[in-house]
């Protein structure tokens, strides 16, 4: 799986939620950075949940340590069966000879 690159910069990110957090709305701050609202509501729920104040969901590095894990057993779990056909090989081999 490739990592895809985010559609708005991280910084672009963080300067649209400080907007919200200063007290502008998120529909009036989506329509003035020409973000979906809902986008908008995304990224605020997502860095709330970095930030400590939600547990409803995974903070960016836990999603980033699971994607990591995940990858790591899909290539041990790929290892496991070539070491599985070598084995059935070289034991077909020894029973040949």
């Amino acid at each position: 799986m490739t990592k895809t690159k985010p559609a708005y910069p991280d910084q672009f990110r963080r300067e649209a939620l400080e907007l919200v957090r200063q007290g502008r709305s998120i529909p009036d701050v989506a329509a003035s950075l020409g973000v979906s609202a809902q986008a908008l509501r995304n990224w605020r729920r997502q860095d709330e949940r970095d930030r400590g104040e939600r547990d409803d969901g995974l903070a960016g590095a836990e999603r980033e340590e699971l994607r990591e894990l995940r990858r790591k057993v899909k290539r041990l779990e790929q290892e496991r069966e070539i070491l599985k056909r070598c084995t059935a090989l070289f034991a077909r081999e020894t029973e040949a000879r």
